[in-house]
């Protein structure tokens, strides 16, 4: 099985994949992890290199190809990151996890040792960057949820309800491959 998980920052998206994957033994591709070493290697801070990004789309169409090219040569795989519901469109179930912008800027204030002002600041600054060279490079849009299968609000749900709520998700996506012929049609 193959599961997108995808949300803006401070979402949850890198903790749910990482508690998913020990969760169901799966191993994890996180496209923020090949952001932030290509990032490294250029001893550049993310900021900084999402501004180099805007004016070069070979770091984000490098990330996003062996991101895809990587997930395809495994049968089960997480794969995590903005954009990968898109970049794996056969992905058997994808998840986009969202959040209110005040929780989401509280979390990266607390993961980076910074102020909620800052956190916010930057936050705003790296969507803004990241939206623009998602429409620029592929056209795009990331308020566009329709693409996934299964939106949480991680503002309400602890991290270990989630990975139940995925893990539910993902034994329906098996049901429904094992029952011949049956295409589930919502509600």
């Amino acid at each position: 099985m193959r599961i997108t998980i995808s949300g803006l920052p401070g979402s949850g998206t890198t903790t749910v994949a990482k508690l998913l994957s020990n969760e169901l033994s799966m191993e994890l591709i996180s496209a923020g992890d090949m952001f932030r070493q290509i990032a490294n290697e250029k001893t550049l801070q993310l900021v900084q290199f999402n501004e180099l990004a805007e004016n070069n789309a070979d770091f984000d169409k490098q990330i996003d190809a062996k991101q895809g090219e990587e997930a395809m040569k495994r049968e089960n795989v997480i794969v995590e990151g903005r954009l990968s519901g898109f970049f794996l469109p056969d992905a058997d179930l994808k998840i986009w996890l969202k959040a209110r912008v005040e929780v989401r800027a509280r979390r990266i204030a607390g993961r980076e040792k910074i102020t909620n002002e800052e956190a916010l600041s930057a936050m705003k600054n790296r969507e803004r960057s990241e939206n623009k060279r998602y429409e620029k490079y592929y056209s795009i849009n990331l308020d566009d949820l329709s693409i996934y299968d299964l939106i949480i609000d991680s503002s309400w749900w602890r991290e270990g309800d989630i990975v139940e709520m995925i893990k539910v998700a993902a034994e329906g996506v098996k049901l429904r491959e094992q029952v011949s012929g049956f295409r589930f049609q919502g509600f």
